[in-house]
Protein backbone atom coordinates (compact mmCIF):
# COMPACT_ATOMS: atom_id res chain seq x y z
CA UNK A 1 0.00 0.00 0.00
CA UNK A 2 2.86 2.08 -0.33
CA UNK A 3 1.72 3.98 -2.91
CA UNK A 4 -1.35 4.72 -1.64
CA UNK A 5 -3.42 2.46 -3.64
CA UNK A 6 -6.16 -0.16 -1.90
CA UNK A 7 -6.98 -3.29 -2.97
CA UNK A 8 -10.22 -2.79 -4.37
CA UNK A 9 -11.25 -0.34 -6.76
CA UNK A 10 -12.93 2.78 -4.90
CA UNK A 11 -16.25 4.31 -5.67
CA UNK A 12 -16.29 7.88 -6.87
CA UNK A 13 -17.01 8.89 -3.17
CA UNK A 14 -14.55 6.99 -2.07
CA UNK A 15 -11.54 8.39 -4.31
CA UNK A 16 -12.95 11.93 -3.36
CA UNK A 17 -12.28 10.91 0.35
CA UNK A 18 -9.05 9.01 -0.63
CA UNK A 19 -7.63 12.76 -2.18
CA UNK A 20 -8.81 14.52 0.72
CA UNK A 21 -6.66 12.57 3.14
CA UNK A 22 -4.01 13.00 0.68
CA UNK A 23 -4.18 16.68 0.32
CA UNK A 24 -4.89 17.04 4.22
CA UNK A 25 -2.46 14.80 5.54
CA UNK A 26 0.44 16.14 3.22
CA UNK A 27 -0.26 19.50 4.83
CA UNK A 28 -0.14 17.70 7.77
CA UNK A 29 3.07 15.96 7.74
CA UNK A 30 5.27 19.21 6.27
CA UNK A 31 4.46 21.01 8.90
CA UNK A 32 4.19 18.35 11.78
CA UNK A 33 6.63 15.46 10.47
CA UNK A 34 5.97 11.95 11.00
CA UNK A 35 6.00 11.93 14.69
CA UNK A 36 3.95 14.92 15.03
CA UNK A 37 1.45 14.76 12.75
CA UNK A 38 -1.97 13.59 14.29
CA UNK A 39 -4.60 11.46 12.33
CA UNK A 40 -7.46 13.22 14.23
CA UNK A 41 -6.70 16.26 13.08
CA UNK A 42 -6.23 14.63 9.16
CA UNK A 43 -9.22 12.83 9.63
CA UNK A 44 -11.27 15.73 11.01
CA UNK A 45 -9.92 18.07 8.14
CA UNK A 46 -10.46 15.19 5.78
CA UNK A 47 -14.20 14.92 7.04
CA UNK A 48 -13.54 11.14 7.20
CA UNK A 49 -12.75 8.93 10.22
CA UNK A 50 -9.61 6.84 10.84
CA UNK A 51 -11.38 3.56 10.12
CA UNK A 52 -11.59 4.91 6.62
CA UNK A 53 -8.13 6.36 6.95
CA UNK A 54 -6.71 2.98 7.98
CA UNK A 55 -8.57 1.00 5.57
CA UNK A 56 -6.73 3.01 2.73
CA UNK A 57 -3.43 2.96 4.03
CA UNK A 58 -3.20 0.77 7.18
CA UNK A 59 -1.35 3.41 9.32
CA UNK A 60 -0.49 6.84 9.45
CA UNK A 61 3.51 5.48 8.59
CA UNK A 62 1.62 3.67 5.41
CA UNK A 63 0.25 7.12 4.43
CA UNK A 64 3.22 8.96 4.99
CA UNK A 65 4.78 6.42 2.67
CA UNK A 66 1.74 6.91 0.24
CA UNK A 67 2.43 10.91 0.06
CA UNK A 68 6.38 10.87 0.48
CA UNK A 69 7.18 8.64 -2.13
CA UNK A 70 4.32 10.35 -4.21
CA UNK A 71 5.90 13.44 -3.64
CA UNK A 72 10.04 12.03 -5.10
CA UNK A 73 7.41 10.69 -8.39
CA UNK A 74 6.24 14.40 -8.37
CA UNK A 75 9.85 16.02 -8.66
CA UNK A 76 10.96 13.02 -11.31
CA UNK A 77 8.21 13.30 -13.68
CA UNK A 78 7.62 17.38 -13.65
CA UNK A 79 10.70 18.22 -13.39
CA UNK A 80 12.77 15.54 -15.86
CA UNK A 81 16.34 16.24 -15.85
CA UNK A 82 18.04 17.81 -18.89
CA UNK A 83 21.72 16.45 -18.21
CA UNK A 84 22.22 18.60 -21.46
CA UNK A 85 21.67 21.86 -19.55
CA UNK A 86 22.08 20.60 -15.80
CA UNK A 87 21.85 24.47 -15.35
CA UNK A 88 18.35 24.84 -16.28
CA UNK A 89 17.60 21.42 -14.21
CA UNK A 90 18.57 23.15 -10.95
CA UNK A 91 16.97 26.49 -12.23
CA UNK A 92 13.34 24.22 -12.39
CA UNK A 93 14.08 22.63 -9.15
CA UNK A 94 14.12 25.72 -7.44
CA UNK A 95 11.15 26.44 -9.06
CA UNK A 96 9.10 23.55 -8.27
CA UNK A 97 10.44 23.93 -4.70
CA UNK A 98 8.60 27.34 -4.72
CA UNK A 99 5.43 25.82 -6.21
CA UNK A 100 5.70 23.42 -3.36
CA UNK A 101 7.48 23.88 -0.31
CA UNK A 102 5.42 21.06 1.32
CA UNK A 103 7.03 18.30 -1.18
CA UNK A 104 10.91 19.05 -0.22
CA UNK A 105 9.45 19.54 3.75
CA UNK A 106 8.45 15.83 3.20
CA UNK A 107 12.14 14.99 2.26
CA UNK A 108 13.53 16.42 5.27
CA UNK A 109 11.55 14.79 7.71
CA UNK A 110 12.39 11.57 6.75
CA UNK A 111 15.77 12.49 6.51
CA UNK A 112 15.49 13.55 10.10
CA UNK A 113 12.73 10.60 11.22
CA UNK A 114 14.14 7.76 9.45
CA UNK A 115 17.31 8.40 7.34
CA UNK A 116 20.08 10.27 9.27
CA UNK A 117 23.00 9.17 6.79
CA UNK A 118 22.55 7.32 3.65
CA UNK A 119 20.66 7.43 0.82
CA UNK A 120 17.33 8.93 1.67
CA UNK A 121 15.23 5.65 0.69
CA UNK A 122 16.04 2.07 -0.74
CA UNK A 123 17.76 1.44 -3.79
CA UNK A 124 14.65 -0.11 -4.94
CA UNK A 125 13.25 3.33 -4.67
CA UNK A 126 15.26 5.74 -5.40
CA UNK A 127 13.88 6.65 -8.80
CA UNK A 128 17.22 8.31 -9.89
CA UNK A 129 18.44 5.39 -12.46
CA UNK A 130 17.45 7.62 -15.38
CA UNK A 131 19.27 11.10 -14.00
CA UNK A 132 22.51 8.77 -13.80
CA UNK A 133 22.26 7.48 -17.01
CA UNK A 134 21.88 10.63 -18.65
CA UNK A 135 24.32 12.17 -16.91
CA UNK A 136 27.27 9.45 -17.52
CA UNK A 137 26.50 9.74 -21.02
CA UNK A 138 26.35 13.93 -21.06
CA UNK A 139 30.03 13.20 -18.96
CA UNK A 140 30.63 10.45 -22.07
CA UNK A 141 30.01 12.94 -24.98
CA UNK A 142 32.42 16.12 -23.23
CA UNK A 143 29.37 18.18 -22.08
CA UNK A 144 29.38 17.69 -18.17
CA UNK A 145 32.68 17.56 -15.97
CA UNK A 146 33.77 13.94 -15.06
CA UNK A 147 33.30 12.67 -11.75
CA UNK A 148 30.90 10.09 -9.80
CA UNK A 149 27.48 10.54 -12.02
CA UNK A 150 25.35 10.53 -8.24
CA UNK A 151 27.95 13.14 -7.14
CA UNK A 152 27.10 15.73 -9.87
CA UNK A 153 23.62 14.99 -9.32
CA UNK A 154 23.58 15.74 -5.64
CA UNK A 155 25.66 18.94 -5.96
CA UNK A 156 22.92 19.96 -8.73
CA UNK A 157 20.67 18.99 -6.34
CA UNK A 158 22.05 20.90 -3.02
CA UNK A 159 23.07 23.98 -5.31
CA UNK A 160 19.19 24.55 -6.70
CA UNK A 161 18.16 23.78 -2.70
CA UNK A 162 20.30 27.31 -1.85
CA UNK A 163 16.83 29.05 -1.22
CA UNK A 164 14.61 25.82 -0.08
CA UNK A 165 11.90 25.95 2.36
CA UNK A 166 14.74 24.04 4.34
CA UNK A 167 17.91 26.14 3.89
CA UNK A 168 19.62 27.38 6.83
CA UNK A 169 20.43 30.42 5.77
CA UNK A 170 17.26 31.64 3.94
CA UNK A 171 13.87 30.04 2.88
CA UNK A 172 12.08 31.74 -0.39
CA UNK A 173 8.84 31.77 -0.88
CA UNK A 174 6.90 32.42 -4.36
CA UNK A 175 5.13 35.50 -2.76
CA UNK A 176 8.47 37.54 -2.76
CA UNK A 177 9.09 39.70 -5.76
CA UNK A 178 9.48 38.09 -9.27
CA UNK A 179 12.96 40.01 -10.01
CA UNK A 180 13.99 38.48 -6.45
CA UNK A 181 13.08 34.82 -8.40
CA UNK A 182 14.70 35.99 -11.83
CA UNK A 183 18.54 37.34 -9.44
CA UNK A 184 18.51 33.68 -8.21
CA UNK A 185 17.56 32.60 -11.16
CA UNK A 186 20.22 33.94 -12.73
CA UNK A 187 22.48 33.52 -10.49
CA UNK A 188 21.85 29.81 -9.46
CA UNK A 189 22.29 28.92 -13.55
CA UNK A 190 25.43 30.37 -13.96
CA UNK A 191 27.31 28.81 -10.69
CA UNK A 192 25.68 25.39 -12.06
CA UNK A 193 26.95 26.06 -15.75
CA UNK A 194 30.52 27.03 -14.57
CA UNK A 195 31.02 24.10 -11.98
CA UNK A 196 29.70 21.56 -13.90
CA UNK A 197 31.16 22.18 -17.20
CA UNK A 198 33.64 20.01 -18.87
CA UNK A 199 37.18 20.23 -18.34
Amino acid sequence: MRDGTVDQPLTPRGAATHRRIIEVATQEFAEHGIAGARVERIVAAARTNKAQLYAYFGSKEGLFDAIFFGSLERIVNVVPIDATDLADWAVRLYDEYLRRPDLIRLATWARLERRPAGHLVDDPDRLDDGKLRAIAEAQAAGLVRRGDPFDVMAMVIAMSMAWSPVSNVYAATAQEPAEVHERRRALLHESVRRTMAAD
